[in-house]
């Protein structure tokens, strides 16, 4: 008697388990009785899940005598031509785990109804223990998965630390903090920090729409890609085209990557950026905070797109905040989102700005409670301009000289590009430099009005409106008065000696040019106006009495 034996759950029976080993699973042939000496091993004979012969071996609770059975069944086929006679259903809990086959009886005798009755309560007693046994084995496959899968994770989770920042640039009068926290082990988002030439730095926040393995190699790619442009390019936009072209042809369906880059100069705090889709940046004013506007497609979905630049200063005292949008999507137990309007107050009404950071989780812990289940990657980088201050009286010692034996004191310098003059900023930005002086509200309106009448000035008459030529601000403070030095680069028309007053019908009459009224408002504005000339132009000093009114 040739007896086999299904040690292995078949194949039909694991699928309906929804087990993916199922399908690897065959019916195999066992080796016959050990104690038989004509003992041969049969070939395995394969069964498909959906073979009609599962179904009827799960319905039968008797041994079944395949050469009488009538099925349109390949799996039956083979098995008659292995010399299987009897089938024995394993069955426990009704689901079919084995099949016990039986060749013809070495006596050649037909099995008897005493045989089938024993076989049928072999296999009532095999059938559980089977099961187990199928049980344990999954078991330990599973294990065995998941252990192979956690070590890819915590490969691929160094490898994402790895490529963050391992520490911050020091940087002369800034102060840089960042953190990065992954819903997941691996998530999507990265930031960078980058030290360029002539001490300037590009910042860069990005985020993989999605989370995983997958997001941790495409952030991986993205990351080296976005690092080799801003070494060959200088302008944000041209880094974020050249990233977009790149990742494009190797991007996985439905994802991208949301991403900032600027770049941030130091010694006069202008950040200059593109934008990828990503968050707006924020920028603390005397106010409270703002964003500035930006815009362009992530970086992966399209070829050859064009990313729009901006640029706003950081204030001396103040802070940028660059951020992943977990922030402002985070939800309180209730349901209601933290919002870019609660980001913005919490960024503006950070009490000090040098640890704006940790104000901000802060606030966002509160708002969303002790239960709150991270649902995306959280990544913040700010840059904190550390404030200059005017003390009332120094020590001598410590003043600064100019020529004449005052003592001033460096609030900020600046330039303003001659392709996009924007007086407007340039205006904000001394009123930000001479904030820590508190001057009446008056006299800051008219230094505002006189700065940006004498940027003007020096774009289109002393720059004669050249594109190539940069306006350069220098805003100093002594215990008695601001100046604010206002230079161009003399390519057009010399500054008029004298500041004459204006007489419209001088004008009309075609006697008196207008050439010099902006100069006449500005002294009108102030306490003192100097024109001289410099090595590259001229030089209008625009100068305010801290405490004084001007006689208008």
């Amino acid at each position: 008697m040739a007896v086999s034996t299904e040690l292995q759950p078949t194949r039909w029976s694991l699928r309906k388990r929804g087990r993916q080993q199922a399908a690897r699973e065959r019916t195999r042939t066992a080796e016959e009785a050990r104690s038989s000496p004509t003992v041969s091993e049969e070939p395995p004979v394969d069964v498909a899940p959906q073979d009609p012969l599962l179904a009827y071996l799960q319905s039968q609770a008797e041994p079944v005598d395949l050469r009488r059975l009538r099925l349109d069944s390949p799996a039956l086929e083979a098995l008659r031509e292995a010399g299987v006679e009897l089938a024995v259903p394993l069955v426990a809990h009704g689901e079919l785990v084995g099949i016990l086959n039986l060749g013809s009886r070495l006596s050649e005798q037909e099995y008897s109804a005493e045989d089938r009755r024993l076989l049928a309560r072999l296999a009532s007693q095999a059938a559980p223990a089977l099961r187990v046994a199928q049980l344990v084995r999954e078991q330990e496959v599973e294990v065995q998965r998941r252990e192979r899968f956690q070590q890819e994770m915590q490969l691929v989770q160094l490898i994402q630390q790895n490529f963050l920042p391992q520490r911050l640039p020091d940087v002369e009068a800034w102060q840089l903090d960042a953190t990065y926290q992954p819903a997941q082990e691996v998530g999507g988002d990265f930031y960078d920090v980058i030290e360029l030439e002539q001490g300037q730095l590009g910042l860069l926040v990005a985020d993989v729409t999605d989370k995983g393995v997958a997001a941790g190699f495409v952030m991986a790619s993205a990351r080296s890609i976005l690092r080799a442009a801003v070494q060959r390019l200088v302008e944000p936009g041209a880094v974020l085209e050249r990233a977009n072209d790149q990742l494009c042809p190797d991007m996985p369906p439905n994802m991208f990557v949301t991403c900032l880059y600027g770049v941030l100069d130091p010694t006069t705090g202008r950040f200059r950026f593109a934008n990828a889709g990503h968050n707006l940046p924020c920028v603390q004013t005397g106010d409270g905070a703002v964003e500035v506007r930006a815009t362009g497609m992530p970086l992966g979905l399209m070829p050859e797109m064009a990313y729009e630049e901006a640029e706003v200063t950081v204030a001396s005292g103040r802070a940028l905040f660059l951020y992943s949008d977990a922030i402002p999507e985070a939800h309180a137990p209730d349901g209601e989102m933290f919002s870019f309007g609660r980001l913005i107050d919490a960024v503006g009404g950070a009490p000090d700005p040098a640890a704006l950071v940790p104000h901000v989780l802060d606030t966002l812990a509160r708002f969303t409670g002790d239960d709150w289940e991270q649902e995306d990657d959280i990544t913040v980088v700010a840059a904190y301009r550390l404030p200059t201050s005017v003390p009332a009286h120094p020590p001598f010692d410590d003043r600064p000289q100019r020529s004449d034996g005052s003592e001033r004191h460096e609030l900020d310098r600046f330039a303003v590009p001659g392709d996009v003059p924007d007086e407007r900023a340039a205006m904000e930005r001394v009123a930000e430099a001479v904030d820590v002086l508190d001057l009446m509200p008056s006299r800051l309106d008219d230094l505002r009005t006189a700065v940006a009448e004498a940027v003007m000035n020096a774009v289109e008459h002393g720059n004669a409106g050249r594109d190539d030529l940069p306006v350069e601000v220098r805003v100093t403070a002594g215990d008695d008065t601001v100046v604010v030095e206002v230079t161009d680069h003399g390519a057009g028309e010399a500054l008029p000696d004298t500041v004459a007053e204006p007489d419209l019908d001088a004008k009309l009459r075609g006697e008196q040019s207008p050439r010099g009224w902006g100069l006449f408002l500005i002294r009108e504005l102030l306490d003192d106006l100097q024109i001289h000339p410099t090595e590259v132009g001229h030089t209008i000093s625009l100068v305010l009495a801290r405490n004084g009114a001007a006689d208008a």
